[in-house]
């Protein structure tokens, strides 16, 4: 049972888009690996820019 766990900042990302991510995902599993899509998990993690740094800074810094 493939558990995918994707992370992207909460910046409008749309329901549509999410949707894809699971979509792309699973289906990447099954090309690749022949796994069962029935049983593939992707959960989809919204991030805080507040919370989430690169190198020592927050992204809200580097994206204002």
């Amino acid at each position: 049972m493939p558990y995918v766990n994707i992370r992207v900042t909460k910046e409008s990302v749309s329901r549509q888009q999410k949707k894809d991510l699971i979509v792309g995902a699973t289906q990447l599993l099954v090309d690749v690996l022949g796994k069962n899509s029935a049983t593939t998990i992707v959960v989809i993690d919204e991030v805080d820019t507040d919370n989430w740094g690169i190198g020592y800074d927050q992204v809200t810094e580097l994206r204002s």
